[in-house]
């Protein structure tokens, strides 16, 4: 397949146009099943070392919800030590739990066997699921579906709310699914100044001859 001008505007849009989205912006409408189906089909898309598709899915439910956000609100307070500007900080929206219609928690299948490409690198079976869950998140900003990622949390609460042994699977991902508002023309925290948007220029470590 070749694609022309106008697929690839499309998709520097979709890529320039995700966002992080938190609670303040959720609303309350439902996500189709087959909306749902399509973002969890484009992780299937993913790359993954050696084709060994390791991403698994928890679609959670109410109760489990609560018990997440129960665990992220005493993480947030203890995180709020760790840096300089409390204020701001503590003003920070961080998380969609309840507010977004759909959580997913997101697992890397760990395996008992030697995987393709991992000889080495043991750590690109884990890659590979970040690479599905990227796909997620184009996916359902394309759908004009928000989708926030809540990373304030410790593996081991969340591996014992849902009951998982990590002796099988490791934890990597929490993520919110929602219709919003809005999407903000920009990075939420970059509008609330917690961070400047790199140069990039500055990101290049060595620059070969091209």
């Amino acid at each position: 397949m070749i694609f022309n001008k106008k697929d690839q505007t499309t998709l520097e849009n979709i890529i320039t146009s995700r966002r992080d989205v938190r609670g303040n912006n959720f609303i309350n409408k439902k996500i189709s099943k087959k909306k749902l189906l399509k973002i969890l089909n484009s992780a299937q898309n993913a790359p993954s070392v050696g084709y060994s598709q390791p991403w698994r899915f928890i679609i959670v439910d109410k109760k489990k919800k609560d018990l997440v956000y129960n665990h992220f609100s005493k993480s947030f307070e203890k995180s709020k030590k760790k840096f300089k500007d409390r204020k701001l900080y503590s003003s920070l929206k961080l998380e969609g739990i309840k507010e977004s219609n759909i959580n997913i928690a997101v697992y890397y299948k760990k395996s008992k066997k030697d995987i393709l490409g991992q000889t080495y690198m043991k750590r690109t079976g884990e890659y590979s699921v970040i690479c599905a869950i990227l796909n997620m998140w184009l996916t359902a900003r394309s759908l004009n579906i928000g989708m926030g990622w809540v990373s304030i949390l410790k593996p081991k609460k969340i591996n014992d709310i849902f009951d998982i042994k990590k002796e099988d699977y490791k934890f990597i991902a929490y993520l919110c699914f929602g219709y919003t508002k809005e999407f903000y023309d920009e990075p939420e925290l970059k509008k609330l100044g917690w961070k400047k948007k790199k140069k990039l220029e500055k990101l290049i470590l060595k620059k070969g001859k091209i």
